[in-house]
């Protein structure tokens, strides 16, 4: 691999430590808490015992292996226990200097590097060493495990991994789901804008990190509908997908509805869980093709603006805004290969809806943010609500919106809030059903993580988008 010009890399770091130069003060405010370093690890910090005991549980994957540790009777729980998971990757590969300043502020047991201690194991080994403990008569390992919280330093993929991985106590019965807070690591952070955690972290001030742990400890708790995607397509292609996407041998799709397409003898399953949004399009295909870009080449990833750059000027040589040949059916609009079929809320019973002739990206969103922190879907007057038949956006509603990019004209003034996003529908339920005929493939992403999904003329490929009935506990950082 060529090394990149020495310049190239000071130049996108001087952009990224302005940029959060500026975030710093904007933090501090003037009216800002003074937030004792002691103070805080009082309210915080684990006893010894109870950090070694997890710490050993996670690395021999054994829950009891924590058992060895003996609680003494006396030793009391902190008041607000908390624990980090820190994606050392990310923020311009500054995570790493954000986890020793964690590691300053706690101890190494609370602060999970995600390179070393995945979300998964965490739930199933060291939360269960707390139950555990728990069970056989420690009061401090019970009172921990009831009060934990959480703070996740990272991106929305991130963010999504921790999150999707805590929702597994929900599945077994695990009450209380720890709730979460999050520092803001990655390109876009709008998981973290919608909670009141802001859009970038200004590492620049050490007093930044007492505040987001103060925050986390204190901030009241509010929720999050999380959307369960499943994929149903022909056997006999191969798929590479994301790390949010797993195979799965349950498919039961296309039985509570009549479908005109005839289905396949042998079908392949993927399943996922997305918490902002779900797209289909040119979108997805110009992430497709950033993530491959930066993954060859390192380097270029010097920090969120530099990423942004990146990814505008990849936009542009993509098709989006020049359609060099419109006989090429890879830029034909949406309509030509889709349909769409919906439920409204409180209605059991599928509905088609039409797709615009000129859409060529359609996004199921969740959150109000999206692409760095834009309203693609705007704030919508009452008369207008009622008009259409919609209702007021949230997180916990219950409900997508639906709406449709067409070039990227208009989505750059969508995405620059001059104008709304093509409204097409909110739903409680989606179902999108796939034709290839002349186009071999589509480009589809969640929360951020593309993959290129593989199109048959014979037999359609279906999309289904469901709400989880638990929803996730997010901790406000407003």
């Amino acid at each position: 691999m060529d090394s990149p010009p020495s310049s190239i890399g000071s130049d996108s770091s001087r952009i990224a430590n302005r940029s959060f130069l500026v975030d710093s003060f904007r933090s501090v405010g003037i009216s800002g808490i003074r937030i004792g370093r002691e103070d805080l690890r009082k309210k915080i910090l684990f006893p010894e015992y109870l950090g070694l005991a997890m710490q050993d549980s996670i690395r021999s994957k054994d829950p009891t292996a924590g058992e060895i540790y003996a609680w003494d009777g006396k030793t009391d729980a902190p008041e607000s226990p908390i624990v980090v998971f820190v994606n050392s990757k990310s923020g311009g590969r500054l995570g790493n200097v954000l986890k020793g300043k964690l590691q300053e502020l706690m101890c190494d047991e609370q602060v999970f590097d995600l390179s070393v201690v995945k979300p998964p194991d965490f739930v199933q080994y060291g939360l269960a060493c707390l139950e555990n403990l728990a069970g056989l008569g420690d009061h401090c390992a019970k009172e921990v495990r009831e009060k934990l919280r959480v703070l996740v330093a990272g991106g929305d993929g991130t963010v999504g991994w921790v999150l999707g991985s805590l929702q597994e106590l929900n599945w077994q019965s695990r009450d209380p789901v720890p709730p979460i807070g999050i520092i803001p690591l990655g390109t876009g952070n709008d998981l973290s804008r919608s909670f009141g955690w802001g859009g970038s972290f200004p590492f620049a001030w050490r007093a930044a990190v007492k505040r987001s742990l103060y925050k986390a400890i204190t901030g009241p708790l509010c929720r999050l509908d999380s959307w369960h995607v499943l994929v149903s397509m022909p056997s006999g292609e191969n798929i590479e997908l994301p790390h949010s996407l797993r195979h799965t041998e349950e498919c039961t799709l296309a039985q509570d509805m009549d479908a005109d397409a005839a289905l396949p003898e042998k079908s392949t399953c993927f399943e996922g869980v997305f918490y902002n949004y779900y797209s289909i399009g040119m979108d997805a295909q110009v992430a497709y093709g950033f993530h491959h870009l930066r993954d060859e080449k390192p380097y270029l990833a010097h920090g969120p603006i530099a990423n942004k750059l990146i990814y505008s000027g990849y936009s542009f040589t993509q098709g989006w805004f020049c359609t060099p040949c419109m006989s090429d059916p890879s830029f034909r609009g949406l309509k030509n290969i889709i349909r769409v079929h919906i439920k409204r809320a409180n209605c059991s019973e599928w509905e088609e809806i039409s797709v615009p002739s000129s859409v060529r990206a359609i996004v199921a969103l969740n959150l109000h943010h999206y692409g760095s922190g834009r309203n693609p879907w705007g704030t919508l007057s009452p008369e207008y609500l009622e008009k259409k038949g919609f209702v007021e956006a949230h997180a916990d509603d219950g409900l997508l919106e639906i709406f449709g990019l067409k070039q990227g004209w208009h989505a750059s003034f969508v995405m620059a809030e001059l104008i709304s996003a093509k409204h097409i529908a909110q739903a409680a339920a989606i179902r999108f059903e796939i034709r290839g005929g002349e186009w071999k493939q589509a480009f589809m992403q969640t929360d951020g993580e593309p993959w290129k999904q593989p199109l048959n003329n014979e037999y359609s490929t279906f999309v289904e988008i469901k709400r989880v009935p638990y929803q996730s506990i997010m901790i406000s950082g407003d």
